[in-house]
């Protein structure tokens, strides 16, 4: 989102996997992991782990080099932030901080080469070390690391190194005036919600077959299910042959304002942990699912830092992938309560953007030598 006051320098860019987006015009450019559903796919998924290192965003970087580098000339400049993914832009940070006298603070929204998609993408022992030993240089230089989640992630961050890493957490934030400018009303019908990134590498079977169960066993009808987002076509038709009692509602790729408004219109937010992605990541959807106050069921590890997190709201349950009786229960329970089914969060506003931008000015970028 553009905020006013704030200068954007728009530059050239190359991207590598423009062919892709022709190819499959209805994806576009593939922001994380290719699909590998045909052989195309799979050539694509190999050519991107295997030669566009650690990302396919990397021909943006001489680009921002050079703009980045006029800036620094011109204008007194004594902090620089590069976040990611994609993480070709710490690439960026690297060579300024080598340049220039800057205090460095690199921002890992999502891990680098343990990225739980990075196993997918058909990866040579040649291209798992060159993105670890560019992961450990991006370490060893920067002043400053910023992650979602602290404990094991900061641990793992720690032992790729041997210099003494300053570490902070901060998540991201929801939208307060976006959310509460959102006025949306529930269906009539009992209404399940998804919204983001569904792969095979999640476990959404389990909840699948425990709306199954919930429907044989309670004789129900009036069921809608919406998933807003990119949703692999072979789920979204298992989905649809697996539930046919169910009114399937796909959207698609939707703007931030409409996702949040078929989100508060949910009885039931769903979400499904990425499998090994469940100790070093603390999702913003997972907070905007809080901050709708609706019930949240996540299908996940419940002592990760994301289910420790969900596990302070009052309606709001992160539940292994093997414990369908507690499924089913959590669903039952809602379904029962429904209208009156609120998921209270304490300090709520804690979590929003603007709080947390204010933790991150007064904490880190306002006391640099701390950091």
């Amino acid at each position: 989102d553009l905020v006013e006051g704030i200068r954007v320098y728009p530059t050239k860019t190359k991207e590598p996997l423009q062919l892709y987006s022709r190819i499959f015009p209805k994806t576009g450019i593939p922001k994380g992991a290719v699909p590998r559903q045909t052989f195309f796919q799979r050539l694509a998924a190999w050519v991107r782990g295997n030669f566009f290192i650690p990302d396919a965003r990397k021909g943006w970087v001489p680009f921002a080099l050079t703009q980045a580098k006029e800036l620094l000339t011109t204008e007194n400049i004594s902090q620089l932030v590069t976040t990611g993914p994609p993480h070709s832009t710490h690439l960026i940070g690297l060579s300024l901080k080598k340049e220039f006298d800057l205090h460095w603070i690199v921002d890992f929204r999502d891990p680098w080469s343990d990225l739980f998609y990075n196993k997918e993408l058909y990866r040579s022992r040649n291209a798992q070390q060159k993105d670890k030993h560019l992961e450990r240089i991006v370490l060893e230089t920067a002043d400053t690391i910023l992650t979602t989640v602290g404990g094991d992630f900061h641990q793992s961050l720690q032992e790729k190194v041997t210099k003494k890493l300053t570490l902070h957490a901060l998540p991201n934030g929801y939208d307060a005036e976006l959310m509460a400018q959102s006025k949306s009303k529930k269906p009539k019908k009992f209404h399940f919600v998804f919204a983001g990134l569904l792969t095979k590498n999640q476990a959404y079977r389990e909840v699948l077959n425990a709306i199954q169960n919930f429907v044989f066993k309670n004789k129900v009808k009036n069921i809608r299910w919406t998933l807003a987002g990119s949703i692999d076509q072979h789920i979204l038709h298992e989905i649809q042959e697996a539930l046919p009692e169910v009114e399937i509602v796909y959207l698609g790729y939707v703007s931030h304002e409409k996702v949040v408004e078929v989100m508060k219109s949910a009885h039931l937010l769903l979400n499904f942990i990425f499998e090994g992605a469940h100790k070093n990541m603390l999702s913003g959807k997972l907070i905007e699912y809080l901050a709708t106050q609706n019930p949240v069921l996540s299908i996940g590890e419940p002592h990760s830092p994301a289910g420790k997190f969900l596990a302070q709201g009052s309606n709001s349950k992160m539940i292994r992938p093997n414990d369908s009786k507690e499924i089913v229960a959590f669903i039952e329970k809602i379904f029962n309560e429904k209208e009156e089914a609120t998921n209270y969060f304490p300090e709520l506003i804690k979590w929003s953007r603007e709080a947390l931008t204010k933790r991150l000015s007064e904490e880190i970028l306002l006391n640099p030598k701390t950091n």
